[in-house]
């Protein structure tokens, strides 16, 4: 079975009275998995896998634009300011948001930090909250099993290209599929977070909010419709390609290269050159160990600017009852050798 309730009180670093946080969510294992399992089929499935390769396709289109427009030295230090004024939030959004605090609840924090959190995680345009916190706590209920929804070892066949048919499928190629966790029956804590739940139902304004703010910061700096289109297309499109495939990069090619320190019974592997692009979650499999660390960076050179986010809000009262991983617990799992 994974952990996904609170670790125990001597890995928290730091406690308050105030019990806004939402509750745990249940833990499942592989026992549970039936036909009460997935999504059940709706009338807007098709429509939302059109949208997930409109989604995942116009963005590599328009970074052609962008790589010729710099090719053609056409691309201008406003661009990389809106570039990053983008994407450091909104990956955070997905790290500190959806995955640590939503999905595992490394930490707590009140009900306006939650709302930005993910209005922000939203923004990066993957996906609305709640479906994807189920899909990822159920890639830790059957990690590298059957029922996984995005193992590139489990179900790809054999023979020369079982390798390149799974990876595929871990980075974007699950996304097409019908077979998405229950929302009901692997976040259910969110569902009855009025707050968290309605940002889930108007995600849409906030995908679409995130390609207004690039566009507006665009023209505010430069002044001109060109630097607000140039904005748009850096600040949006190439944002959006660049954190989308980064997040797939965890899926896929941090359960098949780089090195494991922990025993986890999966493939889950640290991928250190990956680590500052994803925030720190590319340590991988130092969070498999320990799903609910909202460090995973465990050693001092294991860059992980999500835990230093954490630590911030921990230092202006905004979160606290963060879990940290003692070095004795790290120890009793760690690898010999």
């Amino acid at each position: 079975m994974r952990e996904y309730a609170a670790a125990p009180a001597t890995d928290s670093i730091a406690a308050s009275s105030d019990v806004i946080a939402p509750p745990t969510p249940p833990a499942v294992d592989a026992s549970q998995r039936d036909e009460g399992d997935v999504q059940p089929p709706g009338r807007w499935d098709l429509l939302e896998r059109i949208v997930n390769a409109l989604v995942i396709a116009l963005p590599a289109l328009l970074v052609l634009l962008a790589a010729r427009l710099a090719w053609n030295h056409e691309l201008g230090w406003s661009d990389l300011i809106v570039f990053a004024v983008c994407y450091i939030p909104t990956g955070l959004g997905i790290t500190v948001g959806f995955h640590r605090l939503f999905t595992h609840r490394s930490f707590k924090t009140g009900r306006t930090v939650r709302v930005v959190l993910a209005i922000l995680g939203s923004a990066a345009v993957e996906g609305p909250v709640i479906e994807w916190v189920a899909n990822h706590r159920k890639h830790h209920a059957f990690s590298d099993m059957e029922g996984d929804p995005h193992s590139p070892h489990v179900g790809h066949g054999d023979g020369p290209f079982a390798s390149v048919r799974g990876l595929w499928h871990a980075h974007v190629g699950w996304l097409f599929r019908s077979d998405f966790a229950s929302q009901e029956r692997y976040a259910p804590d969110l569902i009855a977070d009025p707050a968290v739940d309605w940002v889930d139902d108007t995600f849409v304004w906030w995908a679409l909010g995130g390609l207004a703010v690039p566009f507006a910061l665009g023209y505010a700096i430069t002044g001109r419709l060109s630097g607000a289109l140039t904005g748009l297309l850096w600040g949006g499109a190439v944002r959006i390609f660049v954190l989308h495939h980064v997040t797939f990069s965890i899926n896929s090619l941090c359960h098949y290269y780089g090195r494991q320190r922990f025993d986890t019974g999966d493939e889950s592997r640290n991928l250190a050159w990956l680590a500052p692009l994803s925030f720190g979650e590319a340590w991988h499999n130092n969070h498999h160990a320990f799903p609910t660390s909202a460090v995973h960076g465990l050693r001092w050179w294991e860059f992980d600017p999500s835990a230093i986010v954490i630590r911030a809000l921990v230092a202006t009262g905004l979160a606290w009852d963060v879990v940290e991983i003692s070095p004795e617990r790290q120890a009793n799992k760690q690898l010999a050798g």
